[in-house]
């Protein structure tokens, strides 16, 4: 039975061992590209260490470059991970976005490079985890003396997440929506809340936007990740992330 193996394996084309190969290496560079975002997601930075080369190259469109892994991991301990008790940050996949390429000279693999776009989550103290960006990423993995290290990271593309809304609305009664109407102040602004089509309508300035009922008093944006709550004293208070960024009197 061996020798029949061993025949099979011989008749077997070029291409197609090459592609076993590939397949071997796409799924050893995933494994360790999930056992790095695990320790980057919890600020483990003693872990994240091990993942870099000593001549790591990181590039980002918003930060710079920072050449060197003793630099690297001083902004790191400096910048995302300075205070994770109080801040860090929570990267996700998004998914069916990350190709992994492996690398061949004289056909033998010698790195890798893992691609595509994330998306990074916010947990900040008291406040509800919330969306903050969209980003792609570009990893080169170099096979060194038996080990995979990250030899080169971009980090690029870096704009604001769309945001998706879980919430859901319900109707109130129009005689509801109308003892909400009037004229509100706070420290930082003035906004006019009306009644429009059987929605509640806020106007700051010249922007306008629709409160949808969560609950008796209680309303969202579909926009963004805002919430407005109405007081049996008058006063509108404003949260964004669930945070308060703002109470408003009425006048």
């Amino acid at each position: 039975m061996k020798t029949i193996i061993l025949f099979l394996l011989l008749l077997a084309p070029a291409a197609g061992l090459f592609a076993q190969d590939d397949a071997t290496v796409t799924a050893l560079i995933l494994h360790k590209d999930s056992l790095f975002w695990q320790d980057y997601n919890t600020c483990n930075v003693t872990d994240i260490r091990q993942f870099f080369s000593d001549d790591i190259e990181f590039y980002h469109d918003k930060g710079g470059v920072t050449i060197g892994l003793d630099t690297f991991m001083t902004a790191i301990r400096h910048g995302l991970c300075r205070d994770p008790a109080h801040y860090l940050l929570r990267r996700e996949a998004v998914k069916g976005t990350v190709q992994v390429y492996p690398l061949h000279k004289d056909g033998v693999v010698y790195g890798a490079v893992i691609s595509g776009q994330h998306v990074f989550y916010v947990n900040e103290s008291g406040k509800s985890e919330y969306l903050d960006g969209l980003a792609r990423f570009t990893h080169l993995w170099l096979l060194k003396n038996g080990e995979w290290k990250m030899a080169r990271v971009l980090s690029y593309d870096h704009g604001p997440a769309p945001y998706v809304n879980n919430r859901h609305e319900i109707s109130l009664p129009a005689d509801v929506l109308q003892t909400y109407k009037g004229h509100y102040a706070g420290p930082q602004n003035t906004v006019d809340i009306s009644v429009e089509n059987g929605q509640l309508l806020l106007v700051i300035h010249d922007s306008r936007m629709v409160l949808w009922a969560e609950s008796k008093d209680h309303f969202f944006s579909k926009e963004r990740d805002l919430t407005f709550t109405f007081l049996p004293d008058g006063k509108l208070v404003v949260r964004e992330h669930g945070a308060v960024t703002e109470e408003l009197g009425r006048q």
